[in-house]
C-alpha cells in the first residue's frame, strides 16, 4: 500500500494560532505538542512565525520558542518563518541564530521576511519607532550572510569583530517572500527561498520558477524552493468544510480590520454571511487547500509540480487545536512521510 501513495517532502509552519475560548498559554503549549508530533510523524522542519499585536497569534518571539522546541524534539529541523528582519540588527539575529545552530547542531534554518507581523502603529512600537519598513531589507538580509558564513568584507562595521558562539556549522538561510521581489532577492545572494501561497495564491509559480533561473551561488551552491501553503485536511468532505468556514470568518475579520482570536466552531456555526461578505470569502478561498486526504494530496502534487518545489511548508489553523493536528497526522499518512 505505501508503495503507491505519492511521495512528497512536507514540513510545518505554526503561527501560534489562540483560539477563541482559549488563552495564549493554551496555544504555545499547541505548538510544543505539535513540534514534537510532527518530529515523530517525518516532517522535514517546523518552522515558527514572528507576530505582533494580535489576538488571534500569539508568538512574537521565534527565536525563544525554537530553543523550547529544540530541547524537547529529536530529528526534525528548526527555524524562524521567519524573523522580521527590519525590526532588528542582523549582527544579534545572526548570533540568535548562531546560538540556536550550536545547541541543536544542523538542525536550524533563519528565515527571514520585511512584513511588520502585525499593523504600522505596532510595527512603530516594537521599532521603537524606527521601522524602516523594509527599505534596509536587502542590505540587512546581505549583512546576515556575510556574518554567518564568516566572510565580512574590510569595510564592514563588524569586521574584526567576533561573533559568538564560535562553531563550525552554520544554519540555512531563507528569503520568505509572496512576491517576486523576495524570489529575486534570495536568487542574487544564493540563499533558499520560500513562496508565501497562503498570503497569495496567484503568479507565485511563476516567481518560484524565475528565483531557479536566476539563482548564483553564494550562501548556498544550489538554489532550493519551498511554497508554503493552507491545509485543511479531515476525514469527511463534511468535516474539512465545518472546520473551512471557521477560516473564512477569520479572513473576514482580517479583511474587515478586526483584531480577535480565532473563530470557534459554535461561531462559525451561528454566522451567517452577508452578500459582501461571500464575496470576499470567494476571493480568498484559493489561498486553501481543503477536503479529504486524497482530495488535499492530488493539489498539493499539482502546486508543487506548477512551482517545481523542493517542498511543501504547511500552514494549517482551524477551529480546535486537535482538528489542526488531525490534519498533520492524515497528512503524513498520506504522503508516507515515515517512509
Amino acid at each position: 500500500m505505501s508503495q503507491t501513495r505519492p511521495k512528497l517532502r512536507l514540513s510545518v509552519l505554526d503561527q501560534s494560532p489562540v483560539i477563541h475560548g482559549h488563552s495564549a498559554r493554551d496555544a504555545l503549549a499547541a505548538t510544543v505538542d505539535l513540534a514534537q508530533m510532527a518530529d515523530a510523524l517525518g516532517y522535514t522542519r517546523y518552522w515558527c512565525a514572528e507576530h505582533h499585536g494580535l489576538h488571534g497569534v500569539c508568538n512574537p518571539a521565534p527565536e525563544v520558542m525554537l530553543a523550547r522546541l529544540g530541547s524537547v524534539t529529536q530529528r526534525i529541523r528548526l527555524g524562524s518563518g521567519g524573523v522580521m528582519l527590519p525590526y532588528y540588527s542582523p549582527f544579534k539575529v545572526a548570533e540568535q541564530f548562531r546560538m540556536l545552530e550550536a545547541l541543536f547542531p544542523n538542525r536550524i534554518d533563519l528565515g527571514v521576511g520585511r512584513a511588520p507581523g502585525g499593523d504600522m502603529r505596532t510595527a512603530q512600537a516594537v521599532a521603537m519607532g524606527q521601522y524602516n519598513r523594509g527599505d534596509q531589507f536587502p542590505q540587512q538580509v546581505q549583512d546576515l550572510s556575510f556574518l554567518l558564513r564568516g566572510d565580512v568584507p574590510p569595510d564592514h562595521l563588524a569586521e574584526g569583530v567576533l561573533l559568538q558562539p564560535a562553531i563550525d556549522t552554520r544554519p540555512e538561510l531563507w528569503v520568505l517572500g509572496s512576491s517576486n521581489f523576495g524570489g529575486a532577492l534570495a536568487a542574487r545572494l544564493g540563499l533558499r527561498f520560500a513562496f508565501a501561497h497562503f498570503i497569495n495564491a496567484h503568479g507565485g509559480h511563476a516567481v518560484a520558477r524565475q528565483y531557479r533561473d536566476d539563482f548564483n551561488a553564494g550562501y548556498h551552491d544550489a538554489p532550493y524552493s519551498a511554497a508554503a501553503v493552507f491545509v485543511i485536511c479531515a476525514d469527511t468532505e463534511a468535516q474539512a468544510a465545518m472546520l473551512e468556514s471557521a477560516v473564512d470568518i477569520r479572513r473576514l475579520q482580517m479583511a474587515y480590520g478586526v483584531n480577535a482570536p480565532i473563530p470557534s466552531l459554535a461561531q462559525a456555526a451561528d454566522f451567517t454571511p452577508s452578500e459582501r461578505d461571500r464575496l470576499i470569502i470567494e476571493r480568498e478561498r484559493p489561498r486553501t487547500i481543503c477536503g479529504t486526504p486524497a482530495q488535499v494530496a492530488e493539489r498539493m502534487l499539482s502546486l508543487r509540480d506548477r512551482f517545481a518545489a523542493d517542498e511543501l511548508i504547511v500552514l494549517s489553523v482551524t477551529a480546535s487545536y486537535q482538528a489542526r493536528m488531525r490534519t498533520y497526522e492524515l497528512l503524513a499518512d498520506a504522503f508516507d512521510l515515515a517512509a
